[in-house]
C-alpha cells in the first residue's frame, strides 16, 4: 500500500495534467481538420508506427550516438573544470568569467559554423551538444564541492588526512546531489541540441528526418521525431533517478 500510495502521490497528478493536455491538443486538432498544420497525438502515434522501421533502425542510432558522446564529454569537461577550480583559486579566477561567456553565445546561432568548419560530421554536432551542457556541469558540481561541510574537513584533518583522502572521502561524495541536479538539467539539453544540430548540418538522425518531413508538408511525421526523442530523454531521466539513488545510499554509508 506504501508503495500505491507513493506512486499516487509522485505520479498521478502529472499524468492527469498530461492527459488533460493531450485531450485539448487532440480535440483542438480534430477541430482545425488541418493535418499537415496541425496533427493530432493519435495522428502522430499512427505515423510515429507507420515510419517506425526508418526513425528507429536507420536515424535514431545516430541521434542517440551524439546524445550520449556529447554528454558524457560535458561530465567529463565539466566535472575535470569544476575539480580545477575547486583545487585552485587561481584556475577558478582564470576560468570562472570565461566559462560565463561560451554561454552568451547561443548554440544555434553558431552550429551552422560547426558544419562549414567540420562538415556533416559528428564532431560539429558533438561541439553544439558540449557547449550548451558543460557550463551547468561544471558551475553545480563546483558549487557542491564548495559547500562540503567545514567543521567534517577539520575533523579529517585532525585525524591525518591528506588534501586526497579529504577530497575522495568527504568532498566528491558531498557533491553528488549537485552534480546529479546537472546531470537530470542537462539530458533534456542534450537531447534538442543534437536534434537542433542534427537540423542545421546533418545527413541523418531524427533532427534532419523532421526537417525534411517539413518540406514534404506531413505535419505527423515532423512530430513522430520529436516523440522518439522525448521517450529518449525521459529514459535517461529514468536511468539518472535509478544512479541517484543508488549514489545516495552510498553516501548514507560514509
Amino acid at each position: 500500500m506504501t508503495r500505491i500510495t507513493a506512486f499516487k502521490t509522485k505520479y498521478a497528478p502529472p499524468l492527469i495534467l498530461g492527459g488533460i493536455l493531450l485531450l485539448i491538443w487532440q480535440l483542438a486538432a480534430d477541430a482545425v481538420n488541418m493535418g499537415h498544420i496541425l496533427p493530432g497525438p493519435l495522428q502522430i502515434l499512427q505515423r510515429t508506427w507507420e515510419l517506425r522501421e526508418a526513425l528507429i533502425l536507420h536515424h535514431m542510432p545516430s541521434t542517440l550516438l551524439t546524445i550520449l558522446c556529447g554528454w558524457l564529454l560535458s561530465v567529463l569537461i565539466g566535472t575535470g573544470l569544476a575539480v580545477l577550480m575547486h583545487f585552485s583559486r587561481h584556475i577558478e579566477a582564470m576560468l570562472h568569467h570565461a566559462l560565463i561567456v561560451t554561454q552568451t553565445i547561443p548554440v544555434m546561432c553558431i552550429s551552422p559554423l560547426f558544419v562549414l568548419w567540420l562538415g556533416y560530421t559528428m564532431g560539429a554536432r558533438l561541439i553544439a551538444v558540449v557547449l550548451s551542457t558543460f557550463y551547468a556541469i561544471t558551475l553545480n558540481t563546483f558549487d557542491g564541492l564548495q559547500e562540503t561541510d567545514t567543521k567534517k574537513k577539520e575533523l579529517m584533518r585532525t585525524y591525518g588526512a591528506n588534501r586526497l583522502q579529504i577530497f575522495l572521502r568527504l568532498e566528491a561524495p558531498s557533491a553528488l546531489p549537485k552534480l546529479f541536479t546537472a546531470l537530470k538539467m542537462t539530458i533534456p539539453w542534450a537531447v534538442v541540441d543534437a536534434a537542433v544540430a542534427e537540423w542545421l548540418g546533418a545527413t541523418q538522425g531524427l533532427g534532419y528526418f523532421s526537417k525534411r518531413m517539413i518540406s514534404k508538408m506531413d505535419g505527423a511525421a515532423v512530430f513522430a521525431p520529436l516523440l522518439i526523442l522525448s521517450v529518449l530523454a525521459l529514459l535517461g531521466m529514468a536511468v539518472l533517478e535509478l544512479a541517484e539513488r543508488k549514489a545516495a545510499g552510498y553516501r548514507s554509508e560514509l
